[in-house]
């Protein structure tokens, strides 16, 4: 294995383990440009990205990693040294440790967080929340549940379905919490309970069934429009709240733009359409209950 050859191209132009000559060019550049200005310890080889602990990071997984950024531009490589610093805070733990720290998390399809497909452990029916698993304390923060970029464990050597049943474990628990608590306050948001945020949450059948099942149409409406807060009650809510709330957040903190349908099984987005901040514009203002009704004021 030499540090500093390219891999030999094969047939059309192909590198040997599948991606083009161009591309791998223009990647292992990229690799150089973010070991000088961020100051990483990397090392460009033949059959991938050596790292200081001595690891080997195959192409196919920095490539997995970027996919969709041109490799060209100033900003992918701000992509790549988060990705690869995060290859630093996991490789060196232990599979137990990362057993330990395994969590669920709920994310809306396209979210700015979603690593994308290779993620996904489970769709709840209905098409608006995909289920994977995130880590417990392996970042800055310690009580942050990261989700890593796509196939950040897998260059690492770990296969996170293997802890995929602990976390629908764990999320089922959590679910139950705060179906109870709901029951209690049931005209309260609904709030974060453990490690599983709201949108998380809503992955759980204990909870779908206790928001769904006390309506005489088997059916919840709810707006929640960041990852912490969810609104249950839309009757006294302004149209256009979850739009706005949505828009206003983080987008590594938004939930869902529309309001959500939630039965025990399913959670869907509302329809889209119409302009629900114009038609809040148009609804008549409440009547102040300190003023008499008369025609002019």
């Amino acid at each position: 294995m030499s540090s500093g050859s390219a891999p030999g191209p094969g047939p059309s132009g192909q590198s040997r383990d599948g991606g083009t000559v161009a591309d791998r060019t223009a990647l292992r550049q990229l690799v150089f440009a973010v070991s000088v200005l961020q100051d990483l310890d990397l090392v460009p080889v033949d059959d991938g990205v050596m790292v200081a602990s001595g690891r080997l990071l195959p192409w196919q997984a920095v490539e997995e990693a970027l996919a969709g950024h041109d490799l060209q531009a100033p900003s992918t490589r701000g992509v790549l040294s988060t990705w690869l610093r995060a290859v630093q805070n996991v490789a060196w733990r232990s599979p137990a440790d990362l057993a330990a720290r395994a969590r669920p998390v709920g994310l809306p399809q396209g979210h700015a967080v979603h690593p994308g497909a290779t993620w996904t452990q489970a769709r709840v029916p209905g098409g608006a929340l995909e289920l994977g698993v995130g880590l417990l304390g392996v970042a800055d923060d310690p009580d942050e549940v990261v989700v890593l970029g796509a196939g950040l464990l897998q260059a690492c050597g770990h296969d996170p379905t293997i802890w995929w049943p602990g976390c629908v474990a764990y999320l089922e628990q959590m679910g139950e919490l705060a179906a109870s608590r709901h029951l209690l306050h049931p005209q309260r948001p609904l709030h974060p309970m453990g490690d599983c945020d709201v949108v998380t949450l809503l992955g759980s059948a204990a909870l779908r069934r206790a928001l769904a099942g006390h309506d005489p149409t088997g059916m919840r409406a709810a707006a929640v429009p960041t990852r912490r807060r969810g609104w249950l009650d839309l009757s006294r809510i302004d149209p256009a709240f979850a739009l706005v709330a949505a828009s206003l957040a983080d987008s590594h903190e938004r939930g869902f733009e529309r309001p959500l349908l939630i039965t025990a099984e399913e959670v869907a987005l509302a329809k889209a359409g119409g302009d629900p901040v114009l038609q809040a514009m148009r609804d008549a203002a409440a009547p102040d209950p300190q003023m008499p009704a008369v025609l002019y004021r």
